[in-house]
Protein backbone atom coordinates (compact mmCIF):
# COMPACT_ATOMS: atom_id res chain seq x y z
CA UNK A 1 0.00 0.00 0.00
CA UNK A 2 2.58 2.64 0.80
CA UNK A 3 6.58 2.13 -0.66
CA UNK A 4 9.49 4.43 -0.46
CA UNK A 5 11.29 4.02 -3.35
CA UNK A 6 15.30 5.01 -3.47
CA UNK A 7 14.41 7.94 -0.94
CA UNK A 8 17.27 10.07 0.10
CA UNK A 9 16.89 13.22 2.03
CA UNK A 10 20.13 15.85 2.26
CA UNK A 11 20.41 18.53 4.59
CA UNK A 12 22.66 20.81 3.37
CA UNK A 13 25.72 18.72 3.17
CA UNK A 14 24.45 15.81 5.46
CA UNK A 15 22.75 12.83 4.22
CA UNK A 16 19.74 12.19 6.48
CA UNK A 17 18.41 9.19 4.81
CA UNK A 18 20.60 7.00 2.31
CA UNK A 19 18.52 5.59 -0.78
CA UNK A 20 16.18 3.57 1.68
CA UNK A 21 13.51 1.53 0.05
CA UNK A 22 10.72 0.38 2.30
CA UNK A 23 7.24 -1.34 1.99
CA UNK A 24 4.31 -1.67 4.19
CA UNK A 25 1.52 -3.80 2.29
CA UNK A 26 -2.28 -4.21 3.12
CA UNK A 27 -3.02 -4.73 6.74
CA UNK A 28 0.64 -5.28 7.95
CA UNK A 29 2.74 -3.84 10.84
CA UNK A 30 6.00 -2.54 10.14
CA UNK A 31 8.71 -2.16 12.32
CA UNK A 32 11.19 0.19 11.52
CA UNK A 33 14.46 0.22 14.07
CA UNK A 34 17.81 2.19 14.72
CA UNK A 35 19.76 4.35 17.44
CA UNK A 36 19.29 7.95 17.94
CA UNK A 37 19.67 10.26 14.56
CA UNK A 38 20.15 6.67 12.21
CA UNK A 39 16.91 8.61 10.28
CA UNK A 40 13.58 6.99 11.62
CA UNK A 41 12.05 10.67 12.18
CA UNK A 42 13.38 11.98 9.07
CA UNK A 43 11.50 8.95 7.09
CA UNK A 44 8.26 8.91 8.79
CA UNK A 45 8.29 12.94 7.62
CA UNK A 46 9.08 12.04 4.30
CA UNK A 47 6.32 9.39 4.17
CA UNK A 48 3.77 11.59 5.58
CA UNK A 49 4.98 14.61 3.72
CA UNK A 50 5.90 16.65 6.37
CA UNK A 51 9.35 17.00 5.25
CA UNK A 52 7.77 19.30 2.41
CA UNK A 53 6.81 21.77 4.59
CA UNK A 54 9.74 21.49 6.67
CA UNK A 55 12.06 22.32 3.01
CA UNK A 56 9.28 24.92 2.17
CA UNK A 57 9.79 26.72 5.87
CA UNK A 58 13.67 26.58 5.59
CA UNK A 59 14.24 27.89 2.01
CA UNK A 60 11.43 30.80 2.86
CA UNK A 61 13.56 31.81 5.97
CA UNK A 62 16.58 31.64 4.28
CA UNK A 63 17.86 28.65 6.29
CA UNK A 64 19.01 24.84 5.86
CA UNK A 65 18.27 23.65 2.15
CA UNK A 66 16.90 20.31 2.50
CA UNK A 67 16.78 18.37 -0.85
CA UNK A 68 14.49 14.57 -1.71
CA UNK A 69 14.87 12.35 -4.10
CA UNK A 70 13.51 8.94 -5.00
CA UNK A 71 9.71 8.41 -4.61
CA UNK A 72 6.91 7.77 -2.51
CA UNK A 73 3.71 6.00 -3.41
CA UNK A 74 0.75 4.96 -2.33
CA UNK A 75 -0.87 2.04 -3.91
CA UNK A 76 1.35 2.20 -6.66
CA UNK A 77 0.83 5.55 -7.84
CA UNK A 78 3.55 8.63 -6.72
CA UNK A 79 2.87 11.05 -4.07
CA UNK A 80 6.60 12.79 -3.78
CA UNK A 81 4.44 16.16 -4.78
CA UNK A 82 1.80 15.66 -2.83
CA UNK A 83 1.49 17.77 0.33
CA UNK A 84 0.82 16.61 3.71
CA UNK A 85 -2.51 17.65 4.44
CA UNK A 86 -3.47 15.78 1.27
CA UNK A 87 -1.26 12.77 1.95
CA UNK A 88 -3.68 12.88 5.42
CA UNK A 89 -6.80 13.11 3.20
CA UNK A 90 -5.66 9.89 1.65
CA UNK A 91 -5.17 8.17 4.79
CA UNK A 92 -1.27 8.70 5.70
CA UNK A 93 -1.81 10.10 9.38
CA UNK A 94 1.44 10.48 11.56
CA UNK A 95 0.92 9.92 15.54
CA UNK A 96 4.92 12.19 16.03
CA UNK A 97 7.51 11.23 18.50
CA UNK A 98 7.16 13.10 21.90
CA UNK A 99 3.07 13.45 21.70
CA UNK A 100 2.80 17.28 21.19
CA UNK A 101 -0.49 17.15 22.57
CA UNK A 102 -1.97 20.59 22.85
CA UNK A 103 -1.10 21.32 26.38
CA UNK A 104 -3.73 23.57 27.33
CA UNK A 105 -6.84 21.50 25.44
CA UNK A 106 -8.60 18.81 27.15
CA UNK A 107 -7.85 15.20 26.14
CA UNK A 108 -11.44 15.28 24.56
CA UNK A 109 -10.86 18.26 22.78
CA UNK A 110 -7.42 17.07 21.52
CA UNK A 111 -9.28 13.87 20.18
CA UNK A 112 -11.89 15.91 18.42
CA UNK A 113 -9.31 18.23 16.93
CA UNK A 114 -7.90 15.19 15.13
CA UNK A 115 -11.02 14.64 13.63
CA UNK A 116 -11.24 17.25 11.13
CA UNK A 117 -11.07 14.54 8.47
CA UNK A 118 -13.79 12.60 9.58
CA UNK A 119 -17.67 12.86 9.40
CA UNK A 120 -20.16 13.46 12.80
CA UNK A 121 -20.89 10.15 12.71
CA UNK A 122 -17.14 8.96 12.23
CA UNK A 123 -15.63 11.40 14.75
CA UNK A 124 -18.43 9.79 17.48
CA UNK A 125 -17.74 6.26 16.78
CA UNK A 126 -14.16 7.00 17.02
CA UNK A 127 -14.30 8.80 20.44
CA UNK A 128 -16.00 5.65 21.20
CA UNK A 129 -13.73 3.15 20.39
CA UNK A 130 -10.46 5.38 21.74
CA UNK A 131 -12.16 5.11 25.13
CA UNK A 132 -12.56 1.67 24.88
CA UNK A 133 -9.51 0.79 23.79
CA UNK A 134 -7.98 2.97 26.27
CA UNK A 135 -10.00 3.01 29.36
CA UNK A 136 -8.11 5.07 32.31
CA UNK A 137 -9.00 7.96 29.83
CA UNK A 138 -12.71 7.63 30.21
CA UNK A 139 -12.08 9.08 33.84
CA UNK A 140 -9.08 11.74 32.43
CA UNK A 141 -11.48 13.14 29.36
CA UNK A 142 -11.68 16.78 31.00
CA UNK A 143 -8.12 17.19 31.97
CA UNK A 144 -5.86 19.41 30.20
CA UNK A 145 -2.90 17.31 28.11
CA UNK A 146 -0.38 19.14 30.15
CA UNK A 147 -0.99 17.75 32.92
CA UNK A 148 -1.27 13.67 31.79
CA UNK A 149 1.56 11.24 32.68
CA UNK A 150 3.67 11.00 29.29
CA UNK A 151 1.76 7.24 28.58
CA UNK A 152 -1.86 9.12 29.31
CA UNK A 153 -0.22 11.46 26.78
CA UNK A 154 0.40 8.50 24.26
CA UNK A 155 -2.89 7.27 24.62
CA UNK A 156 -4.29 10.72 23.55
CA UNK A 157 -1.84 10.87 20.59
CA UNK A 158 -2.55 7.47 19.40
CA UNK A 159 -6.58 7.95 19.67
CA UNK A 160 -6.13 11.40 17.87
CA UNK A 161 -3.94 9.90 15.24
CA UNK A 162 -6.78 7.26 14.61
CA UNK A 163 -9.81 10.16 14.49
CA UNK A 164 -8.36 11.27 10.92
CA UNK A 165 -9.22 7.76 9.87
CA UNK A 166 -6.17 6.56 8.66
CA UNK A 167 -5.88 3.82 6.10
CA UNK A 168 -1.61 3.92 7.02
CA UNK A 169 -0.95 4.52 10.90
CA UNK A 170 2.82 6.43 11.02
CA UNK A 171 4.08 5.75 14.62
CA UNK A 172 7.01 7.48 15.66
CA UNK A 173 8.70 6.28 18.73
CA UNK A 174 5.34 5.62 20.74
CA UNK A 175 7.49 4.04 23.43
CA UNK A 176 9.61 6.82 24.21
CA UNK A 177 10.41 7.57 27.50
CA UNK A 178 7.28 5.18 28.84
CA UNK A 179 7.98 2.15 31.49
CA UNK A 180 7.61 -1.22 30.60
CA UNK A 181 4.21 -1.57 31.81
CA UNK A 182 3.11 1.03 29.82
CA UNK A 183 4.98 0.18 26.70
CA UNK A 184 3.32 -3.31 27.10
CA UNK A 185 -0.15 -1.72 27.39
CA UNK A 186 0.37 0.61 24.26
CA UNK A 187 2.33 -2.72 21.83
CA UNK A 188 -1.18 -4.56 22.67
CA UNK A 189 -3.26 -1.68 21.87
CA UNK A 190 -0.93 -0.71 18.60
CA UNK A 191 -1.74 -4.91 17.50
CA UNK A 192 -5.75 -4.65 18.35
CA UNK A 193 -5.70 -1.75 15.92
CA UNK A 194 -4.41 -3.04 13.51
CA UNK A 195 -6.68 -6.11 13.66
CA UNK A 196 -9.61 -4.39 14.98
CA UNK A 197 -9.79 -1.24 11.93
CA UNK A 198 -7.51 -3.45 9.34
CA UNK A 199 -5.17 -0.51 8.33
CA UNK A 200 -1.47 -0.50 7.61
CA UNK A 201 0.90 0.65 10.38
CA UNK A 202 4.60 1.76 10.47
CA UNK A 203 5.89 1.99 13.92
CA UNK A 204 9.82 3.25 14.55
CA UNK A 205 11.66 2.96 17.80
CA UNK A 206 15.14 2.71 18.68
CA UNK A 207 14.59 -0.28 21.27
CA UNK A 208 13.35 -3.15 19.50
CA UNK A 209 12.32 -5.93 21.91
CA UNK A 210 8.78 -4.59 22.96
CA UNK A 211 7.94 -4.14 19.29
CA UNK A 212 9.55 -7.38 17.52
CA UNK A 213 6.44 -9.51 19.07
CA UNK A 214 3.71 -7.65 16.53
CA UNK A 215 5.54 -6.99 13.42
CA UNK A 216 4.98 -8.68 10.25
CA UNK A 217 8.67 -7.44 8.58
CA UNK A 218 11.14 -4.60 9.59
CA UNK A 219 13.94 -2.77 8.80
CA UNK A 220 17.12 -1.93 10.23
CA UNK A 221 18.46 1.35 9.61
CA UNK A 222 21.62 2.73 10.44
CA UNK A 223 23.54 5.98 9.54
CA UNK A 224 20.29 6.59 7.36
CA UNK A 225 20.50 3.09 5.29
CA UNK A 226 18.89 0.02 5.55
CA UNK A 227 21.71 -2.32 6.96
CA UNK A 228 19.42 -5.02 6.89
CA UNK A 229 15.22 -6.40 6.74
CA UNK A 230 13.12 -9.12 7.05
CA UNK A 231 10.57 -10.94 8.04
CA UNK A 232 9.66 -10.84 12.44
CA UNK A 233 11.36 -14.36 12.46
CA UNK A 234 14.08 -13.79 9.99
CA UNK A 235 15.36 -10.96 12.05
CA UNK A 236 14.70 -12.72 15.44
CA UNK A 237 17.12 -15.16 14.18
CA UNK A 238 19.68 -13.32 13.25
CA UNK A 239 22.74 -13.06 15.43
CA UNK A 240 23.79 -9.33 14.41
CA UNK A 241 20.03 -8.42 15.60
CA UNK A 242 20.18 -10.35 18.62
CA UNK A 243 23.37 -8.98 19.63
CA UNK A 244 21.99 -5.27 18.84
CA UNK A 245 18.86 -5.29 19.74
CA UNK A 246 18.54 -8.20 22.54
CA UNK A 247 21.52 -8.46 24.61
CA UNK A 248 22.16 -11.70 23.08
CA UNK A 249 25.64 -12.94 22.09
Amino acid sequence: MLEAKDLMVFYENMLALNNISIKCDDNQIVGVFGANSAGKSTLMYSLSGIMLDIQKKEDMAGGERITLTGDVLLQNKSIMDVKPSLRAKAGIVLCPERRRLFKESSVIENLRIGGYLATKDEAKQTINYVMELFPALVKLKNRLGGFLSGGEQQMVAIGRALMAQPKVLLLDEPLLGLSPLMQSTLIKSIKVIQEEKNISIIVSEQYARPVFPIVDYAYILENGAAVMEGTRDELMDNPDVKAAYFGVS
